[in-house]
């Protein structure tokens, strides 16, 4: 249970943040209405442009993804919202991309550490996490952190409001449940294929997944130095 606990980490910083997003928003500028700014993401410090609607979009080299688009659309209105969602969808991706990651290398390292060792690094992780991602996150509209929990849930074939409850409790995970709904998202729903065919589309084409090759390879766990602690 104790790896849970990083992913309500990504959860309550996006849903905290909410309500902070029209007072964050950096103010467009004359002329085109976009504003390029840097954000930090893991350490690194990467360009983004700022739209007009207060979208942040970051500009990387992201690694290969699956194209399996829908081949017909209904309308126009559909296909803009297809390209909508997969614009979204490549500004989330890092983010859920790393979040697999972290979990998955926190499912690793659970199998080489005591208890006591896990349970310190997950402290450190918990204030090194926040402190890579709260800025990042407050950019995020609401429909992009959407699709960014979704490409989560679609991962680890679990719902946030689980993952919340097997760390934080039902109480907890009741509560940001409720208040999630204001924002129109509810965390007991989860990712449920055929639901909605154009975001199934969407996540098909970005591979979030992510395997470990061997000890060497992890980024968050020193399981060499975690184990002369």
């Amino acid at each position: 249970m104790d790896m849970k606990y990083l992913f309500s980490i990504f959860m309550c910083v996006w849903m905290l943040n909410v309500q902070a997003q029209v007072k964050d928003t950096v103010p467009p500028s004359k002329g085109t209405g976009d504003v390029q700014t840097k954000v930090s993401v893991d350490g690194k410090v990467y360009s983004a442009i700022v739209t007009e609607n207060g979208d942040t979009l970051i500009l990387v080299d992201m690694d290969d993804v699956s194209v399996t688009s829908l081949r017909k659309f209904a309308n126009d209105e559909e296909y803009k919202k297809y390209q909508k969602f997969r614009r979204y969808a490549a500004t989330v991706f890092p983010y859920a991309k790393e979040a697999i990651r972290i979990f998955r290398e926190t499912e690793y390292a659970s199998q080489h550490l005591s208890k006591k060792e896990r349970k310190k690094r997950l402290k450190e992780l918990d204030k090194q996490l926040t402190a890579e991602f709260e800025e990042p996150l407050k950019g995020l509209t609401k429909l992009q952190g959407k699709i960014m929990m979704k490409m989560i849930e679609k991962e680890l074939d679990q719902n946030m409001y689980e993952l919340i409850k097997g760390v934080k409790g039902g109480f907890t995970a009741f509560y940001w449940n409720h208040f999630s709904k204001l924002y129109s998202y509810d965390l007991k729903e989860g990712y449920r294929p055929g639901d909605y065919p154009i975001l199934d589309a969407v996540l098909n084409d970005f591979d979030v997944s992510y395997r470990i090759e061997n000890e060497s390879s992890l980024k968050y766990y020193n399981l060499s130095e975690l184990r002369k602690k």
